[in-house]
């Protein structure tokens, strides 16, 4: 049984050549085991004959809110849905519900649906290329739906390039692991720590980083997203999940970090230290604010606690620990080091000289690193990407562990 069995799903098809590849498309999520609506613009219609899709599907295709005297609930199909699909989805139907506009059933369903949504582009080159598809595209993707990638080849037009309806096979290909891997962290509980601390110098004053959490938040995520109880130890001044599944426990220092991270490690399967820990923090905190009487001022620091360190001498037999190593200089070297010397089962090594990469930024560029010399090395991608990479890295250690 695969993982497409028994969802629900609505399939949008707009107006576009590609429009006859959505009925390949209804076939191949049929035969999954899937429950198929189909919804058409009026444009769709002259491409396919509605009559090929609720022959296929068994269900009558809708297209308007109203028709004749009957009003089609679009909120109950938005409620019903496990995944709504629009292939093809043309630069119109795009733009269309990117500003919210709910002019027919298709976009008045995307407003109304619960569910994850996909959208599988099929445009001209000029118009996939245009700056107002790719504003589009971006206002989409931002409200949490899911961009499939468009096929590189010969267009309608005559031209060559991207724009092209991925493959019916590769969008079913594309639903089926999404709902693989929805549940393949249940039952699994994750620890994530991430952001900077502030170690206090006076009642005002602080020793800080410019870390924003956006990794570790989007690790978090990732981990949700894929089933899993997550518990995120956050430090301060960091950008907050949208995930409300997530247990969220705001600390400011690396003492604070260090107390909560070592009560969740115990009940944890798997940790990932994502924050920025402050290496250093005042000798002493100064109950009143520092009057600045003089030129100069000293501080004594001493080092804050290895949290790391201090999670790996408990990690027991089963529990996997991922850390992070921020780099500017033999990179690789010190990363192994840290990874060994602190018992973690992977590091994540990141250059925050690399362009896009480091404090502040959506992207990351990172290499994975393994006990047994493995490497992974990725390209410059969003952190999101990142995320989803070290989940299933995390997913592969895992079962290599219940082998074992």
């Amino acid at each position: 049984m695969t993982s497409l069995h028994g969802k629900k799903i609505i399939l949008g098809v707009s107006g576009s050549i590609a429009a006859y590849k959505a009925a390949v498309l209804l076939r191949l999520l049929m035969k999954e085991g899937c429950e198929v609506r189909v919804i058409m613009t009026h444009s769709a219609k002259d491409f396919v004959s509605p009559l090929t899709f609720s022959t296929l599907s068994h269900h009558p295709v809708a297209s308007d809110v109203h028709q004749d005297e009957e009003w089609t609930n679009h909120v109950e199909w938005g409620l019903w849905a496990d995944a709504m699909v629009i292939a093809p989805a043309t630069a119109h139907t795009i733009a269309r519900c990117a500003c919210g506009l709910a002019s027919d059933m298709l976009t008045a369903t995307y407003l109304s649906a619960r569910c994850p949504v996909f959208f599988a582009p099929a445009m001209d080159l000029d118009m996939w290329q245009h700056p107002s598809t790719k504003e589009n595209i971006s206002k989409l993707q931002s409200y949490g739906n899911f961009i499939l990638d468009v096929g590189n080849g010969e267009l309608a037009s005559g031209l060559i390039g991207p724009g092209r309806l991925a493959e019916p096979e590769e969008i079913k290909d594309f639903l089926s692991d999404f709902f693989r891997i929805q549940q393949d962290f249940k039952d699994t509980s994750i620890l994530v720590n991430a952001g900077p601390t502030y170690e206090a110098i006076d009642p005002v004053r602080y020793i800080g980083n410019h870390s924003t959490g956006k990794m570790g938040v989007a690790i978090a995520e990732e981990f949700s997203n894929r089933g899993a109880e997550v518990t995120l130890v956050l430090g301060p001044e960091s950008v907050l999940p949208k995930d409300d599944r997530i247990t969220v426990l705001h600390v400011t220092s690396a003492d604070d970090m260090l107390e909560t991270c070592l009560q969740v490690f115990e009940k944890t399967d798997v940790a990932i230290l994502a924050a920025a820990v402050a290496d250093y923090k005042p000798a002493q905190i100064a109950n009143e604010k520092i009057k600045k009487d003089n030129q100069k001022l000293s501080l004594e620091l001493v080092r804050t606690p290895d949290i790391a360190a201090s999670i790996g001498k408990i990690k027991k037999a089963g529990q996997i620990l991922v850390g992070f190593a921020l780099e500017t200089n033999n990179g690789r070297e010190h990363a192994l080091q840290k990874m060994v010397k602190k018992h973690m089962d992977m590091i994540v090594l990141n250059n925050p000289r690399d362009a896009g990469a480091g404090f502040g930024h959506d992207t990351n560029k990172v290499t994975f690193l393994f006990p047994n010399n493995k490497e992974q090395h990725f390209e410059l991608k969003s952190k999101q990407k990142v995320a989803f990479d070290i989940a299933e890295a995390v997913h592969k250690m895992i079962k290599e562990n219940a082998k074992n």
